[in-house]
């Protein structure tokens, strides 16, 4: 069996080394920081714990699967994983306030009629329902499998629109998150439920193709679950994985170049000139810039290696997050949800400065408040954390000491409304921005990346997991099938069965 070098220790390139481990290749993992789980870590302070990544995990399957294929010992042995419930609270500009149960269809419509009135909780359910068959017609090409050498069925979107009529005219149809809110949802709360779960992947809701819609309806049906002492539990319990299968990590060690040699990825340089050589190469950054250039354009290495069915998407344009740690006198609520969503009044206005490289004036802000003893000194304190999708770094200037602690502030402001009290209770609180993200991870921009959706034409897929490169594989969030706990991991055995089982991989069966 072969030498295997990961470029980075993110959840996706973890993913990849636990099951290459297994099926008997010698891994080592080289990461420039000094620790896993790329932008899954938390922050510490006075007995308080907070995620400064992902704060939920949705499709717990695919970490499950990761740990029945790589070993006798199953997930829930390594961390203690629940559901929350309700999944989702939403506080909405005219005072309406809804709690969405966890993974319960009928739940969700009798809330939704409670609160909204009688038919918004049908109305609900026939779009996820749309939503299914294009989660049905999309979910293997999409997520379960190597991307197609021809990518351009994807860019048709598999979302069953339902026919606008229209007086003297051809009958329209919803292409858009936003459309279908217009459209098909009949109530402005709907709609602004629909268009704050696209945001929060870092979609705009007005040019979002209608497959986004797959998105809701993977929440919904598959539920929102939390880990036991934060979602970093989670990457720990994988780096230990690794470990069991004798995975060598190695931080603080930058990779600098990829090594070609005969026409084939042959190992990494780091930055301090160590050369390792290596069987195939799996990056968990774009690999196009740790390829030397080569005359021949397109037609060398570096060129073909960068060359994909898509483009790289990670150049600093997709969104980033903006979030705030808070540090809070007196216990949690009886009854809080985990997560409430506080929407804004103007979700156009909020796309808009988002997409428009502005901060929003009025951002929706998602409120994490786990019901977890690890993440507080004890009961009389609270550990919450505040979240807005906001333009990258580059150009908003997040590195602005001012404009940090404004924001912090709007964020807060915000926030009251789901955590009544906050400014009198608040002890103290830290800010994370796309910057931080930046430096952390080394994301252009403190981008993070959504996942990959069919239609629009194909610009909302990733390159795929293989190069024209010979040994050279991509995984993570920046590669089929794109951003996301749950993507990541399907990127790592993606890459995995590519490197196995060779070129004819076709995923899960």
């Amino acid at each position: 069996m072969g030498q295997m070098v990961m470029i980075g220790a993110g959840m996706g390139t973890m993913a990849a080394a636990a099951r290459l481990a297994v099926a008997g290749h010698r891994v080592t993992v080289y990461e420039r920081s000094a620790t896993y789980g790329g932008a899954v870590d938390r922050f510490e302070r006075d007995g308080f714990v907070f995620d400064t990544g992902p704060g939920l995990l949705h499709l717990p399957a695919v970490y499950r699967d990761l740990f029945v294929k790589t070993g006798k010992e199953s997930l829930e042995r390594s961390v203690e994983l629940g559901q929350v419930d309700p999944a989702s609270r939403h506080l909405f500009a005219d005072g309406t306030d809804v709690r969405l149960p966890n993974a319960s269809r009928a739940g969700a419509v009798a809330a939704l009629d409670a609160a909204l009135g009688a038919g918004a909780g049908e109305r609900w359910a026939d779009f996820l329902g749309r939503a299914r068959d294009a989660w049905d017609r999309s979910r293997r090409p999409l997520l379960e499998e190597p991307l197609w050498r021809d990518p351009r069925a994807l860019g048709r979107d598999p979302y069953p629109a339902v026919p606008r009529r229209r007086l003297l005219r051809s009958p329209r149809l919803a292409t858009t998150v936003a459309e279908i809110g217009a459209w098909e949802l009949g109530d402005a709360r709907l709609a602004a439920l629909l268009d704050g779960c696209a945001l929060s992947y870092g979609l705009d809701p007005r040019h979002a193709p209608a497959s986004a819609a797959v998105l809701p309806y993977l929440e919904q049906t598959f539920g929102s679950w939390y880990v036991r002492g934060g979602m970093r539990e989670l990457a720990r319990a994988v780096y230990e994985r690794c470990l069991a299968r004798r995975v060598e990590f190695v931080f603080g060690a930058e990779v600098t170049r990829i090594v070609e040699k005969d026409g084939a990825a042959a190992g990494v340089e780091l930055a301090d000139g160590t050369l390792v050589e290596a069987d195939a190469v799996v990056a968990g950054v774009a690999p196009g810039r740790l390829l030397a250039p080569h005359p021949g354009g397109s037609g060398s290495a570096a060129g073909a290696a960068g060359e994909a069915a898509v483009a790289e998407r990670d150049d600093g344009s997709v969104p980033g997050r903006f979030t705030v740690l808070l540090a809070l006198r007196g216990g949690r609520d009886v009854g809080a949800a985990h997560r409430t969503v506080v929407h804004s009044p103007d979700g156009g206005a909020e796309a808009a400065a988002v997409f428009g490289g502005r901060p929003a004036e009025r951002p929706t802000v998602t409120v994490l408040r786990p019901d977890d003893p690890a993440t507080r000194p004890d009961g009389g304190h609270e550990a919450v954390t505040l979240t807005a999708t906001v333009a990258p770094h580059g150009p908003v200037d997040w590195s602005d000491a001012a404009l940090r602690a404004r924001y912090a502030e709007v964020l807060m402001s915000v926030a009251e409304a789901a955590v009544p009290g906050l400014p009198e209770r608040l002890l103290w609180h830290e800010t994370r921005t796309p910057a931080d993200t930046a430096a952390r991870t080394g994301a252009a921009g403190g981008s993070v990346p959504p996942p990959a959706l069919a239609g629009a034409e194909g610009r909302l897929l990733y390159p795929a997991n293989t190069t024209r490169l010979p040994g050279l594989h991509r995984a993570g969030g920046w590669a089929h099938p794109g951003g996301g706990l749950a993507h990541a991991g399907m990127s790592g055995a993606l890459v995995a069965g590519l490197i196995v089982e060779g070129p004819e991989f076709r995923g899960s069966q």
